[in-house]
């Protein structure tokens, strides 16, 4: 019997429902014996947010410091046949809780020589973070052999209004009965069970060989390549932030308050000025350098890691 684990945190809920549907197939096997791992921070981040403990986190998740966690229920000297990641997306990181996981000694000891399978649940911007979950599974001498990419499908605008509405109210229902529904569709998450049978029939092989071009021809991966462009840019401008921030202390510090309350505000007239200028330069860029996107869209449609 193959015996897997599956490590994730889910703050509101959606990424635990995408965990199960995704491995609802592998639920029902016979074949198989999962082990769920629902990561504890030892102190809770808040949900709902206000918008300054939302902020707070930002230096912290971006430059991928851990929390603490609780102690793990599962034995890392088992021995998994594969491990299975599920995260969502803290400002261009994985959320801190898997962070402090990938961070810890029993990642190292279940990740080591084994494959991995990365499910990611998010708005709409996931590449430059599963760049840094790459990174740090390769470190261990782990290896991806799948990546699933559930996003909310709304328009930018009005997806931020939408997320924002759900982080800081805790309510998952349509703003104003004008906006859709916050998050990735209930259709969405309910038909990702699709993969399961991809996974659970690659498992049953000797090797394990999942193969990520099977995936994607279900949809596994969409790369937008717009957001190739704009990744990078924030990735440069969270970096000045995160920096700018953590200067006067950690989480939660009084010292550091008025900066992170500066820093909210710059994400408003990021989101509100910057942004559609920024999407029309990543237009002219996209057709000015069609090639090199090209290259880029592959890249970050399959597993391995640029050196």
């Amino acid at each position: 019997m193959k015996k897997i684990l599956v490590v994730y945190f889910s703050q509101t809920g959606q990424l635990t429902e995408i965990v199960k549907s995704v491995l609802s197939p592998l639920v029902k096997s016979q074949d198989v014996s999962l082990v769920f791992e629902e990561l504890r921070p030892k102190r809770k981040f808040p949900f709902p947010w206000t918008s300054q403990q939302f902020c707070d986190v930002f230096p912290e998740s971006f430059q991928e410091i851990p929390c603490e966690l609780e102690p793990f229920s599962f034995n890392a000297d088992d021995d998994f046949d594969l491990v299975v990641l599920a995260y969502t997306v803290w400002y261009m990181s994985p959320s801190i809780p898997v962070t402090a996981f990938l961070k810890s000694p029993e990642a190292q000891k279940v990740i080591k020589n084994r494959p991995v399978v990365t499910i990611i649940g998010c708005r709409n911007m996931w590449l430059l973070t599963q760049e840094k979950v790459k990174a740090l599974i390769y470190d261990m001498g782990g290896r991806i052999t799948g990546n699933i990419v559930l996003m909310d499908k709304a328009k930018n605008l009005v997806g931020i209004a939408t997320i924002a509405y759900w982080m800081f109210t805790g309510k998952k229902d349509r703003c104003l009965k004008i906006f859709p529904r916050p998050g990735v569709s209930d259709k969405d998450i309910m038909e990702a069970e699709r993969f399961g049978p991809i996974i659970l029939q690659a498992l049953l092989t000797e090797k394990i060989n999942l193969d990520q071009a099977e995936l994607n021809k279900q949809g596994a991966t969409t790369v937008v390549p717009s957001y190739i462009i704009f990744e990078k840019r924030i990735n440069k401008i969270f970096k000045i932030w995160s920096n700018f921030i953590l200067q006067k202390g950690g989480p939660g510090d009084p010292k550091r308050q008025f900066r992170v309350r500066l820093f909210f505000y710059y994400l408003l007239l990021a989101i509100f000025l910057i942004a559609p200028l920024a999407t029309l330069v990543s237009f002219i860029a996209r057709i000015v350098s069609r090639k090199k996107i090209k290259k880029a869209v592959e890249y970050f449609s399959q597993n391995s890691l640029k050196h």
